[in-house]
């Protein structure tokens, strides 16, 4: 299989490239970046330094990934952007290192990060996300897997979004949002379960009716978290999904979005 850079294009004598790789024009490929198998840079994009691309990763025109984080607290230290397998970057995206904090910026498998996202340091990311156009994602947020951010999300730091989320176009996060559920507005509110993709992604009708129940307990009712607590440990069958919902619950730092 041959690499196909374009002769105009920037690449460090010490990035590693794979195989099938093809580098448009214009495009900068920086110190220690590692380029996956299969992978397309497009025409004006740039892997700053320090980026690992997994294989089959797409990165559109125009995008920035490995930037230096956008924290007054850096200081210049080594640190990293890790892009999953199959994940697209679309035009004009940027994607910051990490800081000394956790050391790396993730983004999981098969992502896709719509054009003019921006996703800054330390975040983590997981598979299967979409985060829709003009999305800007603030530093160390964590978003699960299967997660589905409409377009011009806000994300404030340090909030959570949980599994199979879905965000409405133009909300604002400023508190974690748990697994499973719906959530739009500014501030965002939680509107139910998200049934649509539950079921598009083949979730047990029963994982599905336990979790609804989960929901009425924790946000549909007059009941304390602990309360809430107490009685989904009593009441709920304890399928991985639920125990998931309540984990998520019982551990968040930034509180629920109601």
């Amino acid at each position: 299989m041959s690499i196909r850079i374009h002769p105009t294009a920037l690449v460090s004598a010490d990035a590693q490239i794979g195989e099938d790789v093809e580098i448009g024009a214009f495009a900068i490929i920086g110190p220690e970046c590692v380029i996956g198998d299969g992978c397309v840079i497009a025409p004006r994009a740039t892997l700053e330094k320090l980026a690992t691309l997994g294989r089959n990763v797409k990165v559109g025109s125009g995008s920035i990934v490995g930037g230096d984080p956008q924290d007054l607290k850096f200081r210049g230290e080594r640190t990293h952007v890790e892009i999953g397998d199959g994940t697209v970057i679309r035009e004009f995206v940027t994607v910051n290192r990490g800081t000394a904090d956790s050391d790396r910026t993730v983004v999981g498998r098969e992502c896709l990060l719509m054009s003019y996202v921006h996703l800054a340091h330390d975040c983590q990311v997981g598979d299967h996300v979409i985060i829709s156009n003009a999305s800007q994602i603030a530093g160390h947020v964590m978003i699960e897997d299967r997660v589905i951010l409409g377009g011009l999300v806000a994300v404030h730091q340090f909030v959570k979004i949980g599994a199979h989320a879905f965000v409405g176009g133009a909300s604002k996060a400023t508190q974690d949002v748990p697994p499973y559920l719906k959530a739009v507005g500014n501030p965002v509110k939680l509107y139910g379960l998200n049934t649509v993709g539950l079921a598009r992604n083949g979730f047990d009708p029963a994982v599905i009716r336990e979790l609804k129940r989960a929901y009425r307990l924790f946000f549909g009712s007059d009941l304390i978290v602990s309360r809430a607590m107490e009685r989904a440990r009593e009441e709920l069958k304890p399928f991985p999904e639920v125990e998931h919902f309540l984990s998520f619950v019982s551990k968040s730092e930034r509180g629920l979005a109601v």
